[in-house]
């Protein structure tokens, strides 16, 4: 257990809040009288605090993720789920800043490099590019990607550890206790398994003792309580808020922020024999990484250019530490507390774990090249409700991906603009606002659109991609009722109304292609260029023309072609299945190998949406 040896006088805390659900953390010196709920503000002292500025900007993060080893499946999935989000803040006419990028200090890195044959540094840069180049691959938006090996970083880090010592809250002591390497962090042992097995990693933990520095976290306890309670929104989703509450009601313990024992990080400002822990240190990478490059590092200049963060999206398995640790360690700093932290879930493949011992880890890079950037963004954020736990299973996820954008849009696209080229020269006979006065088809489109951009505004992604897809399929039931391909062959007397239809389905299609642009940002591109739109028309495109009557009298439309090929079911799997012997005999083949050298022992791990903070 730690032994406190000194303690200090807390600057507390204060909040401000036009309403307590809606609410935002900036700092200030000055002291301030309490008020309650219906009041501008609500709080008790002076630290940190809550404002609401509708100016400032959306700032979306993801993990810094752990460059141990390459990205995996769960960094894939929150980078995705973050970028939809970006995506549609921008719609929204808002500045987005959306940073991402890797924590590249620490024990588990060090020994990943020499396990390699390389160097920490070497490493680093290695992985680091393997996630840059898998973000360029998903069409990730990311307007920031912060290393925390930057120096602009490090200056950043000591700096907020001066201010965090300079507020007495920042004490040495020995500490022995149970450690998970790969967990980073002293445990528990309530929390462990038999034989003292990390329950995220399922390694024992070792017995380590140590004279490193300590945070005082007990001291933000009803600081943490209080905000918790206050605004229920800080951590969502809500089951997510009770599981945070409980953590902190059971009571918080200081926690070491120093390794003795590892060289590979950033040095303590006052013990150059000690290096700072990797979570103090990679989460100041969502406030380094809005400093500029030009600029002398400072914590001043860059929270300056956007901080607080609007939204932390993580894993579930590092909730602790963004919505304890991190709350705490910005009060103390007198740093402005992040608007949400949102938790989501982990991710399975047929029913089960992923890992290395079970043959069944899910890799990114594989999956986008096989099936492209939008197959993939479309199934994880549409069959995965953020927040909870998902499945792939490749069949589903190839029936899912050609029933909804082979089918249900592409084709109703393909079909349509193939009708107005053979009977009306690709041309737009009259406004879609008059041509659908009255119609049921436009009043159903108005209700869904609506209703997607409150899943998006709400990180229902999910409930959003049903909603646009309720569109498109609702155009499929429409031009099947009125049959324009047969009032066509009427002649004059049909030709009318044939055209409208039209018109009304593709004015639909239009609508579909903004409002899913969040999610499948290629494919709602490919859909503008086939409704004859430029790509500066598309770059530029905001929330607002998901209005109805974009399409205007004498509007050209582009040759008809597919926008989204069907994938065959049958040769993928096949071909997989093919692999996945190949892959087995040659398994099999190092396994003996290796047995009539050495045994091993396999742990499964958890394909998770972050690896680092």
């Amino acid at each position: 257990m730690a032994c406190r040896v000194q303690y200090s006088i807390h600057n507390s805390l204060r909040f401000f809040s036009s309403s307590p659900s809606s609410l935002n953390f900036c700092s200030s010196a000055k002291p301030h009288k309490i008020r309650f709920r219906n009041s501008k503000y609500v709080s008790i002292s002076k630290g940190a605090l809550y404002c609401t500025c509708s100016a400032d900007p959306f700032v979306l993060t993801t993990p810094l993720y752990y460059v141990n080893a390459p990205p995996h499946m769960g960094s894939a999935y929150t980078t995705i789920a973050a970028d939809a989000i970006a995506r549609f803040q921008r719609l929204l006419g808002k500045k987005v800043i959306f940073i991402t990028g890797t924590d590249e200090h620490g024990e588990k890195i060090a020994s990943a490099a020499m396990a390699n044959g390389s160097s920490p540094s070497k490493h680093c840069d290695s992985v680091s590019q393997a996630y840059r180049a898998l973000w360029r691959e998903l069409d990730i938006s990311n307007d920031k990607f912060i290393r925390t090996t930057n120096p602009n970083h490090e200056a950043i880090v000591k700096e907020f550890y001066s201010r965090v010592l300079a507020n007495g809250d920042i004490y040495r002591a020995d500490y022995e206790g149970l450690y998970c390497v790969n967990c980073e962090e002293y445990k528990d042992e309530k929390e462990l398994l038999e034989n003292n097995c990390c329950p995220v990693h399922l390694k024992p933990c070792l017995d380590r003792k140590e004279d490193n520095y300590f945070f005082a976290l007990s001291k933000y306890q009803k600081q943490l309580e209080q905000i918790l309670e206050e605004n229920p929104d800080f951590v969502q989703p809500s089951y997510r808020l009770h599981e945070v509450q409980g953590w902190v009601k059971r009571g918080l313990r200081d926690f070491s922020i120093s390794r003795a024992s590892v060289d590979w990080g950033i040095p303590v400002p006052s013990d150059a024999k000690q290096t700072i822990y990797v979570w103090f240190d990679a989460l100041l990478g969502y406030i380094s990484a809005l400093s500029e490059e030009e600029e002398q590092p400072s914590l001043q200049n860059a929270i300056s250019s956007g901080w607080p963060a609007s939204l932390h999206l993580i894993g579930k398995d590092i909730l602790r530490f963004h919505a304890v640790y991190w709350p705490a360690m910005l009060m103390s700093a007198g740093v402005s507390l992040p608007k949400k932290v949102f938790g989501h879930g982990f991710l399975t493949k047929d029913g089960l774990k992923m890992g290395k011992s079970l043959g069944n880890t899910l890799e990114p890079t594989e999956l986008v090249q096989r099936f492209g950037p939008d197959a993939v963004r479309y199934f994880f954020l549409k069959e995965v409700e953020l927040g909870n736990d998902g499945d792939y299973s490749e069949e589903r996820f190839i029936n899912i991906v050609n029933a909804n954008l082979a089918n249900t849009i592409g084709n109703l696209l393909n079909r349509t603009l193939g009708l107005l080229k053979k009977n009306c020269q690709s041309t737009i006979a009259v406004d879609s606002a008059i041509a659908a006065e009255g119609n049921s088809l436009k009043d159903a489109v108005e209700k869904l659109v609506e209703k997607a951009r409150q899943h998006y505004e709400n990180l229902e992604l999910s409930s959003a991609c049903a909603a646009v897809l309720e569109i498109s399929s609702a155009g499929n039931v429409y031009i099947d009722e009125k049959a324009p391909w047969s009032l066509f062959k009427q002649g004059e007397s049909g030709f009318a109304t044939a055209s409208k239809d039209l018109i009304i389905v593709l004015e639909a299609i239009r609508i579909v292609a903004i409002a899913l642009s969040p999610i499948t940002p290629s494919l709602s591109f490919k859909i503008f260029t086939q409704l004859g739109y430029s790509e500066d028309q598309f770059s530029n495109i905001t929330w607002s023309e998901t209005r109805w009557g974009g399409l205007k009298q004498g509007h050209v439309t582009a040759q008809p072609k597919p926008v989204f090929s069907r994938i065959d079911l049958e040769t993928e799997l096949t071909d997989t299945t093919d692999d996945s012997k190949k892959t087995s005999k040659k398994k099999d083949k190092q396994k003996t190998q290796k047995n009539t050298v050495k045994s091993h022992r396999c742990w499964s791990t958890i394909i998770r949406g972050k690896c680092g903070a």
